[in-house]
């Protein structure tokens, strides 16, 4: 089976990119993480990718005088390790329209919500602000417009009477974690396929028991 070799970013400890990683140690699983390149020197995640093998690249956007030249070297260094599809795994940096449209419908993002609802920063703050009784992840095809794109996949978790932001964003990251491998699982076997601005799927997902919160 010849893999899709992706590139996970990163610009902290990567525990997305962890768990792609993870997934892609099974020789079954159709991507591989080729490579993993942080926007920060000394990123957490480095050192994680490195421990298991994968290639690791450091691209610093302060030495850039703008966004526009950051993506041009950005894309240079995913050509140069043969990059096909990419992962964004807690990249703090918005991708310029060019580079987006370059890799239309081969770059992927993981956002804490359940999209479109709370897009953007402080997603749980909102959340709990807002009193709603399910929050979640979702993982989407990127677009030029911050958190927009096709909708891939996405995990519910309940909202608990007591939570704060910090208990709420580790339960869905428990969910992130589960979510972006089955996510790039149904992308790179072509399971799931982009139709205009929607995601279509060779076989429809089994329909999942109802969420009642509180319960009934």
């Amino acid at each position: 089976m010849t893999r899709l070799r992706v590139a996970a970013l990163i610009s902290g400890r990567g525990s997305n990119m962890a768990a792609l990683v993870a997934a892609a140690a099974n020789p079954d699983y159709p991507a591989e993480i080729a490579l993993v390149l942080a926007n920060v020197p000394g990123a957490g995640g480095l050192a994680v990718a490195a421990e298991n093998g994968v290639a690791t690249e450091t691209l610093d956007h302060r030495s850039f005088a703008d966004r526009a030249a950051f993506d041009v070297a950005l894309d240079a260094r995913l050509r140069d390790h043969q990059i096909e599809f990419v992962c964004l795994a807690g990249f703090m940096r918005l991708l310029t329209a060019g580079f987006v449209e370059k890799w239309r419908n081969r770059l992927l993002n993981i956002h804490p919500s359940l999209l479109p609802a709370y897009p953007g920063l402080d997603t749980h703050k909102r959340a709990l602000a807002d009193g709603v009784r399910v929050a979640g992840c979702t993982v989407h095809f990127v677009r030029a417009k911050m958190d927009v794109g096709p909708i891939v996949a996405q995990a519910a978790v309940p909202v608990l009477q007591g939570d704060d932001e910090d208990a709420l964003a580790a339960r869905v990251l428990k969910a992130e974690h589960v979510l972006y491998p089955q996510a790039l699982r149904l992308v790179a076997s072509g399971a799931a396929t982009v139709d205009g601005e929607q995601v279509k799927f060779a076989k429809a997902p089994a329909t999942p028991a109802i969420l009642f919160n509180p319960p009934l």
